[in-house]
């Protein structure tokens, strides 16, 4: 059997088991889970110690980019904890679970009638808060990466969209996401990744970076706002989700210009959040390193 099939049925038996787990015990495991994944996982611990670097800073020493990192390893594997356990979750607990602050720049944004283009990263939780939001009454479409096997895509997909929120693989025509700005819905989409090595060169945190501008785009294409937000793990376990105002675009008829600009009021609220509480920043993938054609970082 080879890995990947290893890992859907990982994946199916604990699906399975940890909704039935209290919480306290959970999450210890899965800190014990993290603390191995830190010291074993040699490439995302690497990239964990560079993204880090980048955003603490060349005064950082290596002691505290390795508290943060093993931090985020935490963080993480309390992420997948909740994964696992989100579909039996009643829509009373996901209420007591998280608290949203600024919801009415969410409805705000509705209000003109094009559609909400909620952005995020991999910051905080985003399976149980994205349940939240859509309990708001607004359905939600977002775009997830592709894993395989597709029984384990298929049993993910399923995890998360368990309360209604309908999701669509970023390696697909994305004309769902279109659908559902016409139907003036919420389309979900992250920032801080960049899965297809296409999007605009920013300055993020002081440095080059390759972000994907995807989001920009279609909220110039669409007239769709663009509603950042963020979730944030309290010491209990519990969130508070925070949606930012829309952000102000500018469409000029530029069209470059205008993606550049937007780029740049996203950058800068990714950075506050971020550098805010690094250790909730749950990337294992390397930001700062630059396709051939971009030159080196």
């Amino acid at each position: 059997m080879d890995t990947a099939m290893l890992s859907y049925y990982a994946y199916r038996v604990l699906g399975a088991v940890m909704p039935h787990v209290p919480p306290r015990l959970g999450y210890a495991l899965f800190d014990r889970l993290g603390k191995l994944s830190y010291e074993k996982g040699t490439t995302s611990r690497h990239n964990v110690h560079d993204n880090l670097w980048h955003v603490l800073g060349p005064q950082a020493d290596a002691a505290h980019i390795e508290e943060v990192a093993r931090g985020a390893f935490r963080y993480q594997a309390r992420n997948y904890f909740d994964l696992f356990r989100v579909a039996s979750l009643s829509n009373d607990q996901i209420h007591r679970l998280v608290t949203i602050h600024g919801a009415e720049h969410i409805e705000q944004a509705l209000s003109a009638g094009k559609g909400v283009i909620l952005v995020t990263a991999h910051f905080g939780n985003i399976d149980v808060v994205i349940q939240r939001i859509a309990l708001l009454g607004h359905p939600i479409t977002g775009v997830a990466e592709r894993l395989k096997p597709e029984k384990l895509y298929q049993y993910v997909a399923g995890l998360r969209a368990s309360k209604g929120v309908n999701l669509v693989p970023i390696d697909t025509f994305l004309r769902p996401l279109f659908r559902a700005l016409r139907n003036n819905e919420i389309v979900g989409l992250a920032a801080d990744r960049n899965l297809t090595e296409t999007g605009t060169l920013v300055q993020f945190f002081g440095a080059p970076a390759l972000l994907a501008d995807g989001h920009v785009r279609l909220a110039l294409r669409t007239g769709a706002k663009i509603v950042p937000a963020f979730s944030l793990r309290r010491p209990d376990n519990t969130f508070e989700a925070f949606a930012e105002p829309a952000l102000p675009l500018q469409n000029s008829g530029d069209t470059e210009q205008d993606v550049r600009a937007g780029m740049a009021q996203l950058v800068a609220v990714l950075e506050n959040y971020i550098g805010q509480h690094p250790e909730q920043w749950v990337m294992f993938q390397p930001i700062w390193k630059l396709p051939a054609r971009c030159g080196d970082a």
